[in-house]
C-alpha cells in the first residue's frame, strides 16, 4: 500500500478527527484489509476493512463473543488471521504492546523487576532498571518500586501493568478491557491516566471494552462490531477532557446502544421498567 492510499483512507468518513502527535511520537498506523479469522469451522472475523491513523485512540465494544477480543489479539499479532491482511506503517517488527484484564504480575519479583520485564532486549541492566523507575513514575508508582505485588491494590496493579507496556514506548498499544475488574472510582481514575499518557507519548490506542461510556470518555472514534463484523463506525468530534454525562456524549451512546439493541426497548423516563427503577 502507498502513502498516498494510506493518507486517503485516512480521512475516510468514520475516522474522525486527524490527530495531532508531538513531533517525537512514534508514528505507527494500522490497515486491515479483508481480514477474516476462523477457529474451526467456525468464523469469528468476517471480512474486516478497517484503518486506524497513527495516533489515533480506538474503541471497539460489542457483546461478548462479538470477537472484539480475537480482532485486538489480531492486530498486534497474537493471533493469525485466516485471510486478509494486517499492515503496521511505519511500525517496528515489535512495535505493539498489549495490556489484559488482569495485570498478570510475576508474585515472587519486586514491582520494578515486573516493569523491567517489558524492556526490550540491548540494553545494560542498569539501563533496564533506570527505564523501568521511569515507567513507575509516569503512573505514579515510583515510591513503591522496591515491594511485592501482593501488598498493591487492584487499582495500583493495573498501573504495574501499563507502566510494563508503555516501558518499551510502543507505538500501539493494545488494550484488552484492562479496567473491566476495578471498582467505579478507580476506573475513572485509570481512565484519565490512560488518556493523559496516550495524549503525552503519542501511541496509537485500541481499546477493547462492554462500557459504551467508557469508549466515548476516551476514544477519537468507537466500532462496534456485531457477529464478527463492523456494524458502526463514529467519530467521536468532542473536545478533551470530556465532560461526563454530558448531552454530546448521551446522544452518540444513545446511537450505539440503538444499533447494538436494535428493537430490544430501553428503559427511558416514561416507561414502566424505569418508573419501577427510580420508585
Amino acid at each position: 500500500m502507498t502513502a498516498r492510499s494510506l493518507s486517503t483512507v485516512a480521512f475516510a468518513p468514520g475516522v474522525g478527527r486527524p490527530v495531532a502527535l508531538r513531533r517525537d511520537a512514534p508514528n505507527a498506523s494500522i490497515t486491515l484489509r479483508g481480514l477474516s479469522k476462523s477457529f474451526g469451522d467456525k468464523p469469528v472475523l468476517r471480512d474486516i476493512d478497517l484503518h486506524v491513523p497513527a495516533g489515533q485512540f480506538l474503541a471497539i465494544v460489542g457483546r461478548s463473543g462479538c470477537g472484539k477480543s480475537t480482532l485486538l489479539r489480531t492486530i498486534v499479532g497474537l493471533e493469525g488471521p485466516s485471510s486478509g491482511t494486517i499492515q503496521v506503517a511505519g511500525g517496528r517488527s515489535d512495535a505493539g504492546r498489549i495490556m489484559f484484564q488482569e495485570p498478570r504480575l510475576l508474585p515472587w519479583a519486586r514491582i520494578v523487576d515486573n516493569v523491567r520485564v517489558g524492556v526490550r532486549n540491548g540494553g545494560s541492566k542498569a539501563d533496564a532498571r533506570k527505564a523501568a523507575l521511569a515507567a513507575l513514575d509516569e503512573v505514579g508508582l515510583a515510591d513503591r518500586a522496591g515491594e511485592w505485588p501482593s501488598v498493591l491494590s487492584g487499582g495500583q496493579k493495573q498501573r504495574v501493568a501499563l507502566a510494563r507496556a508503555l516501558v518499551s514506548h510502543p507505538q500501539v498499544l493494545a488494550l484488552d478491557e484492562p479496567l473491566g475488574a476495578l471498582d467505579a472510582l478507580t476506573r475513572i481514575e485509570m481512565q484519565t491516566l490512560l488518556e493523559r499518557v496516550w495524549r503525552e507519548q503519542g501511541f496509537t490506542a485500541v481499546l477493547v471494552t462492554h462500557d459504551v461510556s467508557e469508549a466515548l470518555a476516551l476514544a477519537d472514534r468507537v466500532v462496534l462490531i456485531e457477529n464478527g463484523a463492523i456494524a458502526l463506525d463514529v467519530a467521536v468530534d468532542l473536545p478533551r477532557p470530556r465532560r461526563r454525562g454530558s448531552v454530546e456524549i448521551a446522544k452518540l451512546e444513545g446511537a450505539i446502544l440503538d444499533k447494538l439493541f436494535g428493537d430490544i426497548e430501553r428503559p427511558t423516563d416514561e416507561s414502566p421498567l424505569h418508573r419501577e427503577a427510580v420508585a
